[in-house]
């Protein structure tokens, strides 16, 4: 079932005006290493700036949103967000519980980057290396970050 949802997805990119089936031929193969974030956190500024949204100091957050279905992404070293469409051969990979294992981690991916309307996509053929959470952000903002829990009402 969700395959067929994946594989839906794809096609409804490949049907996007000026989109055929040679653009997606023109992916690049790249190896990438930064952190998979969340990236409704990452880009909203919900829970803070840049730096409170990564490592140990996001890393619960990052699991509820991946688990709820937030897309996940490749924060890369070059400071560029990679969304990621699908990770090695698992369909279901672009989010939700299947990215629980690296959450905040930091790894290799190898794949291929389209990049269309100044967003950039990863197909990821395989994680390479997985670090691990390497971001000790907790020491700055704690575990939770305190702007992030709501002030009762009185």
């Amino acid at each position: 079932m969700q395959r067929g949802l994946i594989s839906a997805a794809v096609t409804a990119f490949l049907s996007l005006p000026g989109a055929s089936a040679q653009a997606a031929q023109e992916g690049e193969r790249v190896t990438i290493r930064g952190e998979a974030i969340d990236t409704w956190c990452y880009f909203s500024g919900v829970m803070g700036g840049p730096d409170a949204v990564v490592g140990s100091a996001h890393h619960t957050c990052a699991l509820w949103c991946s688990a709820g279905g937030i897309p996940v992404g490749l924060l890369g070293e070059d400071g560029q967000v990679y969304m990621v469409l699908k990770i090695e051969d698992d369909a279901t990979s672009n989010g939700g519980d299947t990215q629980l294992s690296i959450a905040s981690h930091v790894i290799t991916a190898d794949g291929m980057l389209y990049q269309r309307d100044g967003i950039n996509y990863i197909v990821v053929s395989k994680v390479v290396a997985d670090e691990d959470i390497q971001a000790m952000t907790h020491e700055d903002f704690g575990p939770i970050p305190g702007f992030a829990i709501p002030k009762p009402k009185n």
